[in-house]
């Protein structure tokens, strides 16, 4: 387990524009930063960093957090292993404490097969570069053949595995990485006569696949060998770490550059990916030999909304080019692609050109894809109509899967012009295409639209206000609108305390004016009928709370720092969540202008906060009479139970009148 003091200093090392930076495309907004959600699908950016509170929030799909959040999101990882991803970044050792048996059973495979895939990188490495058979096969292959330096490889960790067929199962046993991780990692295959092991990348040069932080997830193995019935690719299969949908061969040595470029390049093998880098083209990413997958341009998303393909100019570039611009185009990303020359594929062109060479090349010589696609289509159908009816069917589909209306009406005019069609038949066509993909709302809209619809998403005005400011309208929460389970209340109190703990509100009892603070008259209520939260969650930030409030004094706003990086991410989760909840701005300048009198933020908090703290005494009577008429039910009817029972009826009779409720 990590020790505290290591945990402090991972949270106190973090920037969290440079951690989600690394996921996303980040662009200034006053104080904050936006970008498109990472973890839904939108097109108007809604989620928002605070550099100033170290948060994150979502106002599509509602999560927040800290940076290590962010990177168990990002990364499907524990509490643990985020911990470990950012001290290994921010150059912090980790010090462990002794494990419990829970801790140890916490500590799952994931960690395990890391481990052994970052050991495997360094064995396949090392074996290239310091033993004969490695040199003379592996280094040569990557050198004399590909042409890479030695920086480039060890910048993306190439290596050789030993032909000998099962010496680096055996190396990696003696090391002490147990059985069952090399066969889910997929690095050994278990034989079904003896069920010993064997190595599944013997006698290949190998290609690590990094995930997007930078661990190893998986491998690729080419075989040397000119037989053919021996398959020249072997790849990791997948695993619990591993997913090759999710993953793009490079991208995280490309990410940086493919946010300063604001493009992608998008090529189909490992080596074409190294030698463009190598070459000082550095935003190119690979499939992996897969087909482009959605959550791989999602992905790719994150960093830019720009793709161009580059392909072989033969026949199987082109055919390869026209299987993934689907999935690019449903996502609304803009496609171009690049025909290099027809002896060239993007390796051998990269290594027979400079970089200025290169990037001038892809300039001059990309278009739009749909375009290409459209010229394409239409001269092979030459002068057959079913041919052509059937190049224009396939444009259809390609234009209804643009989710943009505007972009669909353009592709619509543009494809028409170049294949010859009336404009109107090809926007019923791809109007009745809608249909069948989006519903057929959306089809009639696009087939009947006169005009420019603005369809711009209202952004919330403010993501991390402090004390409300006087006229400022808030609606405080779930009481005001009727949430008033036990969990809901406690939930708005601790809410009201980590937003307004600090605050002072008045209100006019009869004559007098009374002016409480917001912290201490939530912690006397509670207090005085000996009252605690059942969340264990709420419970906790509440005591943190308290312990600074009453150091700090009342009026003295307590640093959310004690809240967003608690150790526990439970803690850390929801206070993020509520600090960062919508309080929803309600004033309108209607009201203002018909003197409608709107509360003020201090008037609504005023009303807001006791009705909370007495709802909840009344749902905590609620409980314990239901408590009472069970022991009565189940035969303990003593006096002193039907006394209290009468005790607590009474009490919530009394909260009832006093929240103008009746029972």
């Amino acid at each position: 387990m990590i020790n505290r003091e290591t945990i402090d200093r991972i949270y106190a090392a973090v920037n969290i524009v440079d951690i989600v930076g690394d996921y996303v495309t980040l662009r200034r907004k006053g104080m904050n930063y936006e970008a498109c959600c990472p973890f839904h699908n939108e097109k108007t950016p809604s989620f928002k960093v605070s550099p100033a509170r170290g948060i994150y929030k979502c106002f599509g799909c509602g999560k927040s957090g800290n940076a290590i959040n962010f990177v168990m999101e990002s990364e499907s990882a524990t509490y643990p292993e985020a911990l470990r991803i950012l001290a290994k970044r921010y150059g912090i050792e980790v010090k462990e404490e002794a494990m419990t048996d829970e801790d140890i059973e916490r500590n799952n495979n994931r960690e395990s097969m890391f481990a052994l895939n970052a050991w495997a990188l360094e064995y396949f490495r090392r074996y290239m570069m310091n033993e004969e058979e490695g040199r003379s096969v592996g280094l040569s292959y990557f050198t004399s053949v590909r042409g890479f330096s030695d920086a480039t490889i060890n910048r993306f960790g190439l290596g050789f595995c030993p032909s000998n067929g099962h010496m680096f199962s055996d190396d990696a046993v003696s090391a002490g990485y147990q059985c069952e991780f090399l066969l889910s990692t997929g690095l050994s295959i278990e034989r079904e006569s003896d069920k010993s092991l064997r190595d599944r990348f013997y006698d290949r040069v190998i290609f690590p696949i990094h995930n997007i932080s930078g661990r190893v997830v998986g491998f690729g193995g080419r075989t040397l060998r000119t037989d053919k019935k021996v398959a020249k690719y072997q790849n990791s299969p997948e695993s619990e770490i591993y997913n090759k949908r999710r993953e793009l061969f490079g991208l995280y040595f490309a990410k940086k550059a493919i946010q300063q470029e604001d493009i992608a390049i998008l090529v189909e093998g490992y080596a074409d990916v190294i030698s463009m880098h190598q070459s000082g083209v550095e935003n190119v990413v690979a499939s992996s030999g897969t087909s482009l997958t959605e959550e791989q341009v999602r992905l790719l998303g994150r960093f830019t909304q720009n793709v161009v393909l580059m392909f072989d100019g033969d026949a199987a570039g082109v055919k390869a080019a026209l299987r993934g611009v689907d999935v690019i185009l449903k996502e609304g990303m803009n496609v171009r692609i690049v025909l290099l020359p027809e002896e060239h594929d993007p390796d051998t062109f990269a290594r027979a050109n400079s970089s200025e060479q290169l990037r001038a090349y892809i300039s001059e010589n990309a278009q739009d894809f749909l375009a290409f696609k459209a010229r394409l289509l239409l001269g092979e159908a030459t002068d057959d109509p079913l041919k052509r009816a059937d190049a224009i069917n396939d444009m259809v589909h390609s234009i209804a899967l643009i989710p943009d209306e505007i972009k669909r009406s353009e592709y619509v005019r543009y494809c028409a012009d170049i294949m010859g069609v009336d404009q109107n038949t090809l926007a019923v066509a791809v109007a009745r295409n809608l249909d069948g993909v989006k519903g057929n709302v959306e089809a009639q809209n696009f087939l009947n639209r006169q005009q420019f619809r603005s369809q711009q998403q209202a952004q919330p005005s403010s993501l991390y206000g402090t004390a409300p400011k006087a006229g400022a309208g808030v609606s405080m929460g779930a009481t005001a609108a009727g949430g008033t389970t036990p969990e809901t209340l406690e939930r708005d109190l601790t809410k009201y305390l980590l937003k307004y703990g600090h605050c002072y509100c008045a209100v006019l009892q009869e004559r007098d004016v009374v002016e409480f603070n917001v912290a201490r008259y939530i912690f006397d209520e509670l207090d005085n009928d000996g009252l605690q939260f059942d969340n264990a969650t709420y419970r906790t930030i509440m005591d943190i709370y308290r312990t600074e409030w009453k150091r700090l004094g009342d009026g003295e706003e307590v640093p959310t720092h004690h809240f967003i990086n608690h150790h526990d991410p439970n803690v850390s989760g929801v206070s993020i969540d509520l600090l960062t909840s919508d309080d929803n701005y309600v004033i309108s300048k209607i009201w203002e202008q018909k003197e409608v009198h709107i509360e003020s933020a201090e008037e609504q908090l005023a009303e807001a906060v006791p009705k909370a703290v007495v709802l909840y005494k009344w749902r905590t009577l609620d409980k314990r009479i239901a408590e009472i008429k069970a022991r009565i039910a189940s035969g303990d009817d003593s006096d002193a139970v039907i006394s209290l029972l009468t005790k607590y009826q009474a009490a919530r009779v009394a909260i009832a009148k006093a929240v103008g409720r009746l029972i």
